[in-house]
C-alpha cells in the first residue's frame, strides 16, 4: 500500500512538474508584435484587457493570460494608458509591462509669460489630449479645477507637463493650477517675512500680479530682481508704474502690435499710465523665477529703465538720465 501511494505521489509530482514546465514555456513564448498602439481605457479591467489582446492576436489564449495575472498579481493592477507593443516580448514580460504601467508618455510645454488665452490655444492643438475646455467658459474652467478666483490670469504654472493617452486638457490645467499655488505659497512663506520693503505687496495675490509684470518686462534673466526693485521704488514714492505690458493687456483684441500715444492715455483698469498702483489681476503667467523676484526686489536707487534693444535695460536714477537713455537707445540720437 505504501509502495502504491509512493508511486501515485511520484506520478502527481511529475504531472505538476510537467504542467509547470508547460505553463512556464507558454509564458516564455514571444507575443505577436502589433503595428498599432495598445490602449487600455480608464476603467477597463483584466477581462477586457485579456480578451482584447487575444482579439488582436497579440496573445494566443486570454484565459491562460487571466490565470497567470491572478496568480502573480491581482486583477486590479493592470494600468490604464497607451502601451507600445511593436516589439515581440514574452507573455511574462508583457504582464510585467502592463502591471508596471510602462505607458507611452507625451509632453506639452506652457511658456512663461503666456496669457491664459495662449495656454488654452496651445492645449487645443495637442492632438493626444482629450478636449474638454473648448466649450467651457473661463468661469466654468476655474470651477472645474477647484479655483476660488474669478479671473484665470496668472494662476497656472508655465512648465513642461508629461501626460498619457486618456488625459485631457482640463487635467493639464488642474495640474498647472496646483503647481502654481504651491510655488506661490512656498515663495510667500519663505520670503515674505525677511523683506521689510514689501509693505506695498501685502498678499500673495499682489505678489503674483507684480510677478506677472516682471515676467513681461524681463528680457534678461539677471535683471529680474532689479526690475522688481524699480517697481517697488515707484510704489514707494507713489509714482505710477507706467509699464507697457499692462496697457497691452488692457487693450485686448485692439492691440495690433504697436502702442500709440493714444493707447497710453486711453484709460482701462489695466492702464498703469492712467492709474496708480497695481492692476487688478496678473497680466500673464509668471514663472517661478519672476515670483521669487517679486518677493526679493533688489535694493536699487533706479526708478526708470529703458530697453537697449538686445533684451537688456538701462536703469536710471533721475528723469534727466532716463531721457538721455531713451534718446540713445530708443531714438538713436
Amino acid at each position: 500500500m505504501i509502495r502504491i501511494l509512493s508511486i501515485l505521489m511520484g506520478f502527481i509530482f511529475l504531472a505538476i512538474a510537467a504542467a509547470g514546465f508547460y505553463v512556464n514555456s507558454i509564458w516564455q513564448e514571444s507575443t505577436t508584435a502589433s503595428s498599432e498602439m495598445f490602449i487600455v481605457p480608464k476603467g477597463k479591467g483584466l477581462n477586457w484587457v485579456a480578451d482584447e489582446l487575444e482579439r488582436k492576436k497579440i496573445i494566443p489564449n486570454a484565459n491562460i493570460f487571466k490565470l497567470y495575472q491572478r496568480l502573480k498579481y491581482n486583477e486590479a493592477t493592470v494600468k490604464a494608458g497607451e502601451f507600445d507593443l511593436s516589439k515581440s516580448l514574452s507573455q511574462a514580460k508583457l504582464i510585467e509591462k502592463l502591471n508596471r504601467g510602462d505607458v507611452i508618455a507625451y509632453q506639452i510645454t506652457l511658456i512663461d509669460g503666456w496669457s491664459f488665452k495662449q495656454f488654452k490655444n496651445h492645449l487645443s492643438k495637442e492632438e493626444n489630449l482629450i478636449s474638454k475646455i473648448a466649450d467651457m467658459s473661463d468661469k466654468e474652467i476655474l470651477a472645474a479645477i477647484g479655483a476660488e478666483n474669478s479671473h484665470p490670469e496668472g494662476l497656472f504654472a508655465p512648465e513642461t507637463y508629461f501626460y498619457q493617452k486618456g488625459d485631457s486638457d482640463l487635467d493639464i490645467l488642474k495640474r498647472s493650477y496646483v503647481s502654481q499655488q504651491k510655488i506661490l505659497a512656498n515663495a510667500w512663506k519663505n520670503n515674505r517675512n525677511k523683506n521689510e520693503t514689501l509693505k506695498h505687496i501685502d498678499t500673495p495675490y499682489k505678489a503674483l500680479i507684480l510677478a506677472s509684470i516682471v515676467e513681461k518686462e524681463t528680457g534678461k534673466e539677471s535683471e529680474r530682481e532689479t526690475i522688481s526693485g524699480v517697481f517697488y521704488n515707484r510704489l514707494k514714492v507713489g509714482m505710477k508704474l507706467q509699464t507697457d505690458p499692462t496697457v497691452i493687456y488692457g487693450m485686448g483684441e485692439r492691440y495690433k502690435g504697436n502702442i500709440r500715444r493714444k493707447d497710453l492715455t486711453t484709460d482701462t483698469i489695466y492702464n498703469t499710465y492712467t492709474r496708480y498702483g497695481l492692476p487688478p489681476t496678473p497680466i500673464a503667467m509668471p514663472g517661478k523665477a519672476s515670483i521669487l523676484a517679486a518677493l526679493n526686489p533688489k535694493k536699487t536707487d533706479a526708478i526708470f529703465f529703458v530697453g537697449k534693444g538686445d533684451g537688456s535695460h538701462y536703469f536710471s536714477k533721475t528723469l534727466k538720465e532716463h531721457n538721455r537713455a531713451v534718446a540713445k537707445y530708443q531714438l538713436g540720437r
